[in-house]
């Protein structure tokens, strides 16, 4: 997905250190990820979910996008493998 910008909330730079998962990583997952949910009538505005990898690591990355094409990143995480399917796709 192209953005005219990411901005990262404060809750997600708190995860993303406490897991140790890198900005660029965040972004490379935002550009090149598989969307595979979507909500859009999440406030204030729509919201996607995102899977990504870095290496063979699996990660999931929420963001929120505005009618000018700015992409708010809620927070990312390492998929629970007994919540979701093998692919981390789907929840189980």
């Amino acid at each position: 997905m192209n953005y005219n910008l990411i901005h990262f909330s404060g809750h997600a730079i708190c995860q993303m250190f406490k897991r140790k998962i890198a900005e660029q990583d965040v972004i490379n997952i935002i550009k090149n990820g598989e969307i595979i949910k979507s909500y859009p009538d999440d406030k204030p505005y729509p919201s996607e979910l995102i899977l990504g990898y870095v290496g063979s690591r699996p990660l999931h990355v929420v963001v929120s996008i505005n009618i000018e094409g700015c992409c708010f990143v809620i927070t990312t995480y390492e998929p629970d493998v007994s919540i979701w399917n093998e692919k981390f796709s789907a929840k189980k």
